[in-house]
């Protein structure tokens, strides 16, 4: 069994009510931070750091201390939670009077692969697989990124997320020159250019496991779907490939999955990492995130001991994820 003696809180926890955070939309003019802080919600990102600068990192250990101080993350991003073990819902979002909502509600989890991916000013991105557009909400929140090419297969899904995005951005940010959308088949993205982008994001269609659990319409254990749902782990190879294709020698990829399976998660990278090397000459290294962790383990349940990525653990005081990430490095 993957995860042995954790299993069996790992699996109540998915069947009871998921924890989501609130990702505060920065360009709307609602005093939202107070109201939520006034709930007893915190930054999960700024408390996260202040603790890194502050006192509380000086109870931990020196070496760790060392290791903290070189974190680097995608910055701007605030995502507000409930303290642990508070199961409070958050109302919903309000407009301004500029019509954008005030935050985007979301796991939690989700906002930690944009946090890894450490996007800077000035850098070009690609989300290669971005539906239903949380994480492109979020990486547009860090205001840093040059362009930002969105890119979804799914022509229905693609128009969901372009609504989306309407709701939380002004105009002037949804240029042609600084947002650009396709819908295309992101196995094949070699067709659009290769050594192109500073930053991708390869957060692929997976189980979805806590999806799958509680929903009955269309769920990917069907039989209908046993042959969708093999051909997975194929896919997400692909995919994570043209990520690789995609970004420009030293730049950075960030593959994530919202599942607990190890084909899914552990197994594509490194299968991914062996072909891009054989077959396409691409070089490649995993980028140590343990570092990144310490600075949320107060937040979420990570999963010990993993050997390639990262991995959030549902837990019923955190009942975040499941989330898989992993950050790779372009070498050649």
């Amino acid at each position: 069994m993957q995860f042995g003696e954790l299993w069996p809180s790992v699996r109540v926890s998915l069947l009871s009510e998921q924890k989501y955070g609130a990702l505060i939309n920065n360009f709307s003019g609602d005093d939202t931070v107070s109201q939520l802080q006034s709930l007893g919600c915190r930054d999960f990102v700024a408390s996260s750091l202040d603790m890194e600068s502050g006192e509380a990192a000086q109870s931990i250990s020196d070496d760790t201390c060392i290791h903290l101080s070189k974190v680097s993350i995608t910055p701007n991003l605030r995502c507000f939670v409930f303290p642990k073990g508070d199961t409070s819902r958050f109302k919903a979002a309000r407009q301004d009077s500029y019509g954008c909502l005030s935050y985007y509600l979301m796991d939690a989890a989700s906002v930690l692969p944009v946090l890894a991916l450490n996007v800077q000013k000035g850098e070009s991105v690609l989300d290669l697989c971005a539906a239903p557009g949380g994480k492109t909400l979020a990486l547009l929140q860090t205001q840093t990124i040059r362009f930002l090419w969105v890119n979804d297969w799914s022509v229905s899904r693609m128009s969901r997320l372009q609504r989306t995005l309407l709701s939380y951005l002004p105009d002037q940010l949804c240029s042609e020159d600084k947002l650009h959308f396709t819908c295309f088949d992101g196995r094949k993205w070699q067709e659009l250019g290769e050594n192109t982008f500073d930053k991708v994001l390869v957060d692929v269609p997976c189980t979805t496991d806590r999806h799958s659990l509680v929903e009955e319409s269309n769920n990917i254990f069907s039989r209908s779907r046993t042959k969708e749902r093999q051909n997975l782990p194929l896919c997400q190879t692909q995919l994570l490939l043209s990520g690789l294709q995609a970004v420009r020698k030293g730049g950075e990829v960030v593959y994530s999955t919202c599942t607990l399976s190890q084909l899914q998660n552990q197994c594509v990278v490194e299968q991914a990492m062996k072909v891009a090397e054989q077959e396409l000459g691409i070089c490649s290294e995993v980028i140590d995130l343990e570092p990144f962790t310490s600075l949320f383990k107060d937040t979420f349940n990570f999963a010990p001991d993993m050997n390639v990525g990262v991995m959030v653990l549902p837990h019923l005081t955190a009942n975040f994820g499941p989330m898989y990430f992993c950050k790779l490095r372009r070498l050649t």
